[in-house]
């Protein structure tokens, strides 16, 4: 079964201004086999959240906000990885 991926059109064009990053390209980071997803509970008072580290279909190395929902996944924010996240998730570490 495909993954799903939504998410607020609005805030795709945000993030796009303010980080360089589609939600597109950001869905992308799903199929890399070596992505790490770690829960963020410091940002889930209201809803579970997740942060998950890995290679784009452009080949950058991206962090990635989401929600996992019952049929889909929810992009809420991208970004390209700071030095110390591309190191650890080169190293295997995050």
């Amino acid at each position: 079964m495909e993954t799903v991926f939504r998410w607020d059109q609005a805030k795709a064009r945000s993030n796009l201004r303010r980080h360089g990053v589609t939600f597109e390209e950001a869905a992308s980071v799903f199929r890399d086999t070596l992505s790490v997803t770690i829960g963020d509970p410091l940002h889930s008072a209201e809803e579970d959240r997740f942060v998950t580290i890995g290679r784009s279909s452009r080949n950058r190395t991206l962090v990635v906000v989401h929600l996992d929902i019952r049929d889909a996944i929810r992009i809420i924010s991208a970004r390209l990885a700071a030095r110390r996240e591309r190191r650890e998730y080169e190293e295997g570490t995050p």
